[in-house]
C-alpha cells in the first residue's frame, strides 16, 4: 500500500541505520525522500539507491542542522525539488559516553545542540511549509534514556528528554494548522553501531526485556511510516515506546 503518495519527506540523519530505515519504510510508502546529511555524502547515496531500487524517488540534501542557514538552504531545495514539504523525521543525533564530572561544556553543547537545536530549526522551518500546504507529519526520533535515565550520558539523556518535552510543544503550536508531533522513543535496537562493536557493553544491557531480543530498524521505521499516514491524524503531543517491554510507562 502506498498510502504515503504524493508526500514529500525529509529525514536528517537518513544515511544509515534507523535514518535509512525510516527512508525506506517512507519511501514505500510513496513519499518523495530528501535524504539530509552533514557529512556522509556517500552513504547517503547509497540510501537513495536502495529507495530508488524500491520504487520510490529520493535525492541527498547535504546540510549541518544545526546551522540556521543551511537549513533555510536545505528547505528551499526540497520546496524547489518537490514543490513543499510534508513530512519530517528528525532522526540525526550525536551520542557519546562520559562519566557527568568528565563531560566537557563544549560536549555538553554539542550534544544538545545536535538534537535539540537542530529538531528545533528543522520543525520550525518546515512548519511554515506544511502550513501552507494544509497539513503535515513531524516525527522526532527520542531514545529510552531519555525517560530511563542512564550512566555516563548525562548531555544524551538530558537532550533526549528535551526532545519529548519539544514534540509536545510543537503539537500544542502546530496543531490549528493540521500538523502532527509526535516521538518515537526506541530502546535496545540493532543498529551497525551495536553489532559491530560487541565488546563496548550497551547501557541498555542490563535491562530486562521481556521479549527476548533487541529491535530492528524496520520496526521503528514502521512505527514512524504509521505515524506520517492517514491513519494516524488523530495522534499528536506523544511518546510512542518501541523497546520490547524494557521499559513500560
Amino acid at each position: 500500500m502506498r498510502e504515503l503518495g504524493s508526500k514529500i519527506a525529509l529525514v536528517t540523519g537518513g544515511a544509515k541505520n534507523i535514518g535509512r530505515a525510516i527512508c525506506l519504510a517512507l519511501g514505500r510508502g510513496g513519499a518523495e525522500i530528501l535524504v539530509n546529511t552533514r557529512q556522509s555524502v556517500e552513504i547517503a547515496q547509497e540510501t537513495v539507491k536502495l529507495v530508488e531500487a524500491a520504487g520510490g524517488e529520493a535525492m541527498v540534501v547535504q546540510a549541518d542542522i544545526t546551522d540556521p542557514g543551511d537549513v533555510a538552504r536545505m528547505v528551499a531545495t526540497g520546496v524547489d525539488a518537490y514543490a513543499g514539504i510534508d513530512i519530517l523525521v528528525n532522526n540525526a543525533g550525536i551520542r557519546k559516553e562520559a562519566p557527568l564530572t568528565e563531560v566537557s561544556f563544549a560536549e555538553w553543547r554539542e550534544i544538545l545542540s545536535g538534537m535539540l537545536d537542530g529538531s528545533f530549526l528543522c520543525t520550525q522551518a518546515c512548519a511554515k511549509v506544511m502550513r501552507k500546504r494544509g497539513g503535515g507529519s513531524i516525527v522526532m526520533i527520542g531514545g529510552m534514556t531519555g525517560h530511563s535515565g542512564a550512566k555516563q550520558r548525562a548531555h544524551v539523556v538530558t537532550a533526549r528528554a528535551g526532545l519529548a518535552g519539544f514534540t509536545k510543544a510543537a503539537a500544542m503550536d502546530l496543531a490549528e494548522f493540521g500538523i502532527t508531533a509526535n516521538c518515537v522513543v526506541p530502546g535496545l535496537i540493532d543498529t551497525q553501531r551495536g553489532v559491530h562493536n560487541p565488546s563496548n557493553p550497551h547501557h541498555h544491557a542490563g535491562r530486562a526485556m521481556p521479549l527476548g531480543r533487541r529491535g530492528t530498524a524496520d520496526e521503528v521505521a514502521a512505527l514512524v511510516r504509521f505515524l506520517c499516514g492517514p491513519e494516524a491524524r488523530y495522534i499528536t503531543g506523544q511518546s510512542l515506546h518501541i523497546n520490547g517491554g524494557a521499559l513500560m510507562i
